[in-house]
């Protein structure tokens, strides 16, 4: 008899700490299939549509700048108000997207795992994906208030840490994602985790020098416990590089760097010893 020969075979995967890149670029039509559905749905039967992704920043530009430089009075360490209100929450607003789709990956996606197979370690980087395109279109509005500052003489002073920039994005989508696959593998069975997620990552915001800058923070000890916060090397390295302004720190940096890679394998793990059983609890 003739030998049978199957196009795809599925195996369990015997190493937790395993991404299987060959079958994911054979699920690359999918992928991109599933980044346009998440795209064309965010703004689904709105008036404006797209457009908000342009006035959200714009509107929680206007208020930042009125409530925290007007009102409160947090300095902005001679950087224009727009240019500092617009930088630090867009980086943090990618973050904080990426992180909180893909803790939901399992749970959002749960009717289409149940009948078909595709690699499920395709849907927290759909995530990242999608929510670079917003973070993309907030950018140029950031370059669109440069150029005007530049233009009218404003003293603004990048430097070659710039180049970083793309460096840091990745490094704020990767921190996000494995955060991300932990707390997805934890919502599958403790759903009462999402809404105690949700609440935490508002408040991580504040802990981490979005609205104000670190230099604002003299404590020592404060200051120590407020780097030791992941995502704040990166926040000041891109305002450092882009805005002349913030600390700086190769160390730092490499803390970040270490904290994502461990964060991210172990985010591997636990999300493909989840995805094995996930159906029988969600």
């Amino acid at each position: 008899m003739k030998e049978e020969k199957w196009d795809i075979e599925i195996k369990p995967k015997d190493r937790m700490l395993a991404i299987d890149f060959k079958e994911m670029w054979r699920y690359r039509d999918l992928f991109v299939l599933f980044v346009r559905r998440d795209i064309s749905t965010a703004y689904k039967q709105t008036v404006l549509g797209p457009l908000w992704w342009i006035i959200n920043p714009v509107l929680s530009m206007i208020v930042m700048v009125a409530v925290f430089g007007g009102i409160v009075g947090i300095p902005t360490d001679g950087v224009p108000a727009a240019l500092f209100y617009l930088l630090g929450p867009a980086v943090w607003s990618y973050f904080s997207a990426c992180l909180t789709a893909t803790s939901n990956s399992f749970v959002t996606n749960s009717n289409i795992f149940g009948k078909v197979y595709f690699p499920r370690m395709i849907m927290p980087f759909v995530s990242v994906t999608t929510n670079l395109v917003a973070f993309g279109v907030q950018m140029l509005i950031f370059v669109a208030f440069y150029i005007y500052y530049v233009a009218t003489g404003t003293p603004i002073a990048p430097n070659w840490f710039g180049l970083l920039f793309p460096i840091l994005i990745v490094m704020i989508a990767l921190t996000a994602a494995g955060f991300g696959m932990v707390i997805s593998s934890m919502t599958t069975k403790y759903r009462d985790l999402q809404i105690v997620f949700t609440y935490l990552v508002s408040l991580w915001m504040y802990v981490t020098p979005v609205i104000y800058p670190l230099s604002m923070v003299t404590n020592p000890k404060l200051h120590m416990l407020m780097s030791l916060n992941p995502v704040t090397p990166i926040m000041e390295a891109v305002k450092y590089g882009l805005l002349g302004t913030g600390d700086f720190s190769w160390l730092w940096l490499g803390y970040s760097f270490v904290f994502m890679v461990v964060l991210l394998a172990f985010g591997i793990i636990v999300f493909n010893r989840t995805q094995k059983s996930f159906m029988d609890t969600v």
